[in-house]
């Protein structure tokens, strides 16, 4: 469950950069060519077939999890220890991952699979004919219904990896005391900026911040 987890944090680092080229504010011809540019590079495609093998992977690895934990104490503690025993969500991270499962979905079925499986529009960018993602992205953040989920599903993001990301170092043998604060701190700030980052997109496009 870490592996797969710390796979799928190097795959946001990738993913949060590309996206954060719409605020090149040069009419998305930045983000086009880095758009271009992972779906075209053949190394690049080999490597999307193993991050949604390792997404699969991940997700049947916390169904199963969630099972188990369920399972094995059906009766609950007698005193609740809230907060004083755990955050909220970290005892929540099935029900995160449930939500990031369906905002997956929905961000697949706006870009990843029109721009693998219908034909975008195409722009020129410095003499090279170029779908036009950039406007896709405009198109699709104008609903305010659709950028209000966005907003949701990063905030799921955030605390998932609040929980997820020092829970992952901690499985892999990273000891107590001044490491685990520091990959705690790492943990936050990694949150944090990156689901902030995906959320102001939608906020970014709806209210023209972006050009």
């Amino acid at each position: 469950m870490s592996l797969t987890g710390i796979f799928l944090i190097s795959f946001l680092v990738v993913h949060v950069g590309i996206n954060a080229c719409i605020w090149a504010n040069d009419g998305g011809q930045m983000f086009n060519l880095a758009s271009h540019f992972m779906a075209t590079t053949v190394v690049i495609r080999i490597l999307e077939v193993g991050l949604f093998a390792g997404l699969l992977l991940h997700i049947i690895q916390g169904l199963v999890l969630e099972v188990q934990n369920r399972s094995r104490r059906r009766n609950g503690y007698a005193v609740s220890l809230g907060n004083r025993g755990s955050k909220w969500y970290s005892r929540s991270m099935g029900l995160l991952g449930t939500l990031l499962l369906f905002f997956l979905i929905m961000h697949l079925s706006h870009f990843w699979i029109p721009s693998r499986f219908t034909d975008l529009p195409t722009t020129d960018v410095n003499g090279k004919e170029v779908a036009d993602q950039y406007a896709e992205i405009v198109r699709v953040f104008q609903d305010p219904r659709i950028d209000i989920l966005y907003i949701l599903g990063c905030l799921s993001l955030m605390y998932h990896l609040l929980h997820g990301f020092q829970s992952a170092f901690r499985t892999l043998g990273v000891p107590n005391g001044k490491y685990i604060v520091l990959i705690k701190g790492m943990g936050f700030g990694f949150a944090v900026i990156v689901s902030l980052a995906f959320a102001m997109m939608p906020v970014s496009v709806y209210f023209g911040w972006v050009h």
